[in-house]
């Protein structure tokens, strides 16, 4: 079977360089981290709507938030928030409640998020000392701002100082600190000190400690946090589950909101699990930065990137899958756009079957075995969760736990689907061939498959090139079946990956004959077929009314090499009944003599097209008189479609080649 080629999992294919094949994780620009802050203390500075919205989002995710902002300052949003349970008067702890947002035009709620998706930075001094908190150094080394953010706000805090006239000994060691060694990249160190003295002095005046205000409680336990640029979570839909399915992990606690009426001082870090602000100066926020650093608690001041050690990113929320995505602030528009296409593949249901999920995990491992058997009862339970949008019902548990039974006493036989790959964009794939690709312990697939195809499968499957081209060294279709019906008996899941759609022209009647000779389960994917695409392509319709009465897909590749022996010329010969030939490259001159033979008109349109969808996309139409100088002219090293008919008329209309006497031109 001098054919058959294993494939590494991260297989060089054609137009990839080494150094990609190579690499098992691309670049990251922050690293997202999920931690839960149920029940943990917050420590958020100011008043603003900015800060209101950080406060719901992390009352969302269960957190205590202590607000530190005299109540004149408090903006309206803020105001609603304390005083809408209890009123103005009463004390100020106030559970949170869904909020109606408008972004945009439409309403949002808040729901309550399993946790959020915290960017961190990974570059650093490892060798330094860690800071008194839970999480590993987060900045690019203890307690300093990025040198590049820093450089471009330092400009702004150096001209509030001066036009302060603010002078003066270096008294404050959270802002002095910070403004020398920002200067210290850029400026003379005499310049540096006295902005230091001049931000100490600002600190005593614009930001002034309340050091008797109550100090958070530091036994609170400590957990890494998780949170993402500012994005509305998405809506969340309720889950429809019985009294006992819902996994207590997954019962949303509500946060709570605790409003301390001064202003943050350095003792309103304390216990605190991370620290935010809303600042309105570059001073305030160098003061805050080195406040939570001292204290060592992680620190965000909104909208001022350079005093960050994490960032907020846009979040899909079907808590308890929370998803986070994250442009490293560059293009938070962009974020926004990703996030609403996800929005879209996630059904509001999701949530629903999340927490079942929960609720199952330990039954199901106390009945099934490690590997394939769980594997294999997690693949049905997502096969489940997106047939349709809809919600668990109240016998869900009881079906799948029976399901699970079932999978543990039975024989262990693999399965094997078949699966239509398309013409080679990843982007036509289905949803449910992508998910049969990522469960696959095995994949055979074909030349034609393309790499963007085979990027979407498990990374952890056995990949073998069984390829089959015409007119090259090809693996039997015999060796293929004994292959596949190999690793099924050996309770593998099997992906017989195969360009366009499986059950045409594809070998699918002989391999599933095989399969089911064995007693082996099969299935199948349909994918599109490459007819469709290059009608997609073309813009035209195969079947357009005006032209066309009926379509047929004619393979001009027998299995003796030539065209077959059973095809009815006469029928296929009138221009009303739209055509497309398969694998007719080498026949072309065979296909055209024999259409003219039957009486079809040498002015028939005709369009050709090769590597349908792909970036070698090549196509060209014209008469049926010109098909076979068409062919030699573009080659028949790449897969070739040949259409005939007056559905084509547009094609050729749209003057894709040029003839002028010898010259022949092809537009790719």
């Amino acid at each position: 079977m001098p054919a058959i080629h294993s494939q590494p999992n991260e297989a060089t294919r054609p137009g990839r360089s080494d150094r990609r094949a190579l690499e098992r994780m691309a670049p990251l620009a922050k690293l997202p981290v999920f931690w839960s802050l149920e029940g943990k203390p917050v420590l958020l500075a100011g008043g603003t709507e900015g800060a209101a919205w950080k406060a719901e989002l992390l009352m969302a995710c269960g957190a205590d938030v202590h607000v530190w902002c005299p109540a004149a300052e408090l903006g309206e949003t803020f105001r609603t928030l304390i005083t809408e349970r209890h009123g103005a008067d009463s004390p100020l702890a106030v559970r949170a409640s869904p909020r109606v947002e408008v972004v945009e035009g439409e309403p949002r709620h808040i729901e309550p998020l399993a946790s959020l998706g915290m960017e961190i930075e990974g570059k650093g001094d490892a060798g330094g000392s860690l800071p008194p908190s839970v999480l590993p150094d987060i900045s690019p080394s203890r307690g300093e701002i990025d040198p590049a953010a820093a450089a471009r706000a330092i400009v702004g805090v150096e001209d509030e100082v001066a036009s302060a006239g603010l002078r003066g000994r270096l008294e404050s060691k959270a802002i002095g600190a910070t403004a020398s060694r920002l200067l210290a990249i850029n400026d003379p160190p005499e310049r540096a000190h006295d902005l230091g003295r001049s931000a100490a002095k600002a600190q005593s005046t614009k930001v002034q400690p309340n050091l008797a205000a109550p100090a958070v409680d530091r036994s609170a336990g400590r957990q890494p946090i998780s949170l993402p640029e500012g994005e509305m979570p998405g809506r969340a839909a309720e889950g429809v589950l019985t009294q006992g399915q819902r996994h207590e992990s997954t019962t949303a606690r509500r946060g709570t909101l605790h409003h301390h009426d001064a202003p943050w001082s350095p003792a309103s870090f304390a216990g605190a699990s991370l620290a935010l602000a809303d600042c309105e100066t570059d001073l305030e926020a160098l003061a805050f930065h080195d406040a939570a650093v001292e204290a060592g608690v992680p620190v965000n001041v909104i909208d001022k990137p350079a005093f960050c050690q994490f960032q907020f990113g846009s979040i899909v929320n079907r808590s308890p899958v929370v998803v986070s995505i994250s442009t490293d602030g560059a293009a938070p528009i962009l974020g926004q756009a990703i996030r609403r296409r996800i929005e879209t593949l996630l059904p509001p249901a999701l949530k629903g079957w999340a927490e079942l999920a929960h609720a199952l995990r330990d039954r199901v491992n106390a009945l099934l075995a490690p590997g394939s058997e769980r594997r294999n009862f997690w693949e049905r339970f997502v096969d489940h969760t997106f047939a349709g949008n809809r919600e668990p019902g109240e016998d869900a548990a009881e079906r799948l736990l029976a399901d699970a039974g079932r999978i543990s006493a039975a024989a262990r036989t693999g399965r094997v689907t078949l699966v239509g790959a398309g013409p080679g964009d990843a982007e036509l794939l289905t949803l449910k061939a992508v998910r049969a690709l990522q469960a696959a312990d095995v994949i055979l697939f074909d030349d034609l498959v393309s790499a963007e195809v085979l990027e979407l499968a498990r990374r952890e499957a056995k990949r073998m090139l069984v390829g089959k081209r015409g007119g090259r060294t090809s693996c039997r279709q015999e060796d293929i079946n004994a292959i596949m019906v190999g690793f099924a008996k050996a309770g593998k899941r099997v992906v017989r990956l195969k360009s366009g759609d499986p059950m045409i022209f594809g070998r699918a009647g002989e391999e599933i004959a095989r399969l089911e000779a064995e007693g082996i389960p099969v299935d199948v994917v349909p994918g599109i077929t490459s007819a469709s695409a290059m009608a997609a392509r073309l813009g035209i319709s195969l079947t357009h009314r005006d032209h066309a009465q009926s379509v047929r897909f004619v393979t001009g590749h027998s299995r003796h090499g030539d065209l077959p022996d059973t095809i009815d010329w006469n029928g296929l010969s009138d221009p009303a009944v739209t055509t497309v030939f398969y694998m007719g490259g080498r026949t072309a001159p065979k296909i055209q003599a024999a259409l003219i033979a039957a009486g079809m008109p040498t002015t028939t349109p005709v369009a050709i097209m090769t590597s349908v969808s792909r970036d070698n996309e090549r196509r060209w139409s014209g008469p049926l008189l010109d098909l076979s100088d068409a062919v030699a002219a573009i080659g028949v090293d790449e897969p070739i479609l040949i259409g005939v008919g007056n559905a084509f008329l547009k094609a050729s209309s749209q003057g894709v080649v040029h003839l002028s006497g010898d010259a022949f031109s092809v537009a790719i």
